[in-house]
């Protein structure tokens, strides 16, 4: 049975609050988190139990089932897959694709995924980071850190970013942030935590501390 697209965003929504560990999510996140009134989301997990794609009871959390967790994987793959032949192949930046990848990411078209997996090399991450699943689902995800638990002249890899706004993404290529640029904090402002940071050795800025709390990081 094919699923829409308002309910498999829940289940990457479902996936991505739930974490590593699959820790239930509560209706009230779900709530935050797609703008929507909790009785909107207690019928849509209804609808999601009755296809057995969640464990839900009503007051108590949810979490996925394994086709569900099948399904929520899926979607993330074709998305982030979009988002690199977006950036690689049409030249749009890292910060215009996720709007657009998110409508592709409705096509039902295993097949397209294959071979768009294939013309693309098989990437294993996105134009943010974010590692793509691959054909059977697998999902290894990084080992990577903020940027705010490295020590002042510690350098380190930005690797990707946690915020995914435009905004942001706007912000970090005007600083010179990219991916694969080395970091290294020179000094850490006592008062309000902002950095200043040196950019590949040779740039130097300063950074706050939301900034820092959004960079992901990983030791060179």
């Amino acid at each position: 049975m094919q699923n829409s697209f308002t309910e498999e965003n829940y289940l990457k929504i479902i996936h991505a609050l739930s974490g590593r560990e699959g820790l239930e999510v509560s209706t009230n996140a779900l709530a935050e988190s797609t703008s929507t009134r909790a009785a909107s989301v207690t019928d849509m997990l209804r609808k999601l139990a009755e296809k057995g794609l969640i464990h839900y009871k009503k007051y108590q959390g949810v979490r996925l089932t394994e086709a569900g967790e099948k399904v929520a994987i899926n979607v993330i793959r074709k998305h982030r897959l979009w988002e690199v032949f977006l950036v690689e192949k049409l030249g749009f930046g890292w910060d215009e694709v996720h709007d657009i990848a998110e409508e592709l990411e409705h096509i039902p078209s295993d097949h397209l995924v294959e071979r768009l997996d294939a013309f693309l090399g098989h990437p294993r991450f996105d134009p943010h980071g974010d590692p793509i699943p691959d054909a059977k689902g697998n999902l290894t995800e990084p080992d990577y850190f903020i940027l705010t638990e490295a020590q002042i002249g510690e350098k380190v890899r930005m690797m990707g970013v946690l915020d995914h706004a435009p905004s942001f993404l706007q912000h970090l290529d005007r600083a010179g942030i990219t991916l694969g640029c080395l970091i290294e904090i020179t000094e850490i402002n006592e008062y309000d935590k902002s950095a200043s940071v040196q950019i590949n050795e040779n740039h130097t800025l300063f950074i706050s501390l939301e900034v820092s709390k959004n960079l992901l990081v990983q030791r060179r």
